[in-house]
């Protein structure tokens, strides 16, 4: 069984986070081809049992799917763009748009802890909240309640995608002065200022 987050490469320096769209079922041949250019690639994983008539298999699925996470310099961007299975880097104008790293070590910390992560539709309202225990302790996201279960939903604005990872309600607090339609009110303003 395959870990449930993926990182490749060690590439170090200032560079920034960027996302890349490739083609169907592509991600994983996409992270080693890029690690081993030399880029750092952030491919996080869920656990997904599929079901047969006669057997049951763990399968480790993309997150994100048909998304990959380079860190790189935009001096390279023709080696990753040349990478087969790559469809586009993600762009704001005529600029690769860059996932704050945060959000990156938000996704990393949740499926490198214990908990269940699985991907969650995208959302925008609900209560911004806080973990101030565990080792998600820090993180921000949006709360949300399946059936018995709390949920926190991390965003990657960019890509307009979410997964919920499972918390203790107790462990959550409100974020002062801030809600999640508030955030998201904000972050439109400022792609619309770029």
């Amino acid at each position: 069984m395959l870990p449930s987050s993926v990182a490749f490469g060690a590439e170090q320096g200032g560079d920034a986070w960027w996302a890349l769209y490739t083609r169907h079922q592509h991600e994983k041949v996409v992270a080693e081809m890029l690690s081993a250019k030399g880029f750092e690639v952030f491919l996080p994983q869920y656990d997904s049992i599929r079901r047969w008539k006669d057997r049951h298999k763990v399968l480790a699925m993309p997150l994100f799917p048909c998304y990959v996470f380079v860190r790189g310099r935009a001096t390279r961007r023709l080696q990753v763009v040349t990478t087969p299975g790559i469809h586009t880097i993600l762009t704001k104008g005529e600029e690769i748009a860059v996932i704050p790293d945060a959000e990156i070590d938000a996704i990393r910390r949740a499926v490198d802890g214990s908990f269940r992560v699985e991907p969650h539709p995208f959302l925008k309202c609900g209560e911004w909240v806080r973990v101030t225990r565990g080792s998600l302790e820090g993180v921000e996201g949006v709360l949300i309640r399946k059936k018995n279960l709390y949920r926190l939903v991390l965003s990657v604005e960019m890509l307009a995608q979410s997964v919920g990872v499972e918390v203790n309600a107790g462990d959550v607090e409100p974020v002062a002065g801030q809600n999640a339609e508030a955030m998201i009110e904000a972050g439109a303003g400022a792609m619309q200022e770029s």
